[in-house]
């Protein structure tokens, strides 16, 4: 049953890829880089169930934490032009 689970697992990420190779607008390309990290969170999980190795789900958790982290860098970045602070804070700081 965890076999065809990860075989499910693995036809997502390779859709998810298609979607960023494909994707019309960078924020679909983005939203794919999303789903594709979220499928592999799981894809570690059951990996790690089929091995019989817990701490796998450790790294799992670690792994969606990055990639909410970079999800938002990248959207801030092409929203704003930079990874800095926005324009009345970066007035303000200048002494």
């Amino acid at each position: 049953m965890f076999i065809a689970a990860m075989t499910a697992v693995l036809v997502a990420m390779s859709l998810a890829l298609c979607r960023v190779i494909l994707g019309p607008t960078i924020y679909d390309r983005i939203l794919a880089i999303n789903v594709f990290g979220t499928i592999t969170v799981l894809f570690i999980a059951v990996f790690g169930f089929l091995t019989g190795r817990p701490e796998f789900l450790d790294i799992a958790i670690v792994y969606a934490l990055i990639s909410f982290i970079v999800t938002i860098a990248i959207l801030k970045f092409f929203e704003y032009g930079d990874m800095g602070r926005g324009g009345a804070d970066r007035d303000e700081m200048d002494i």
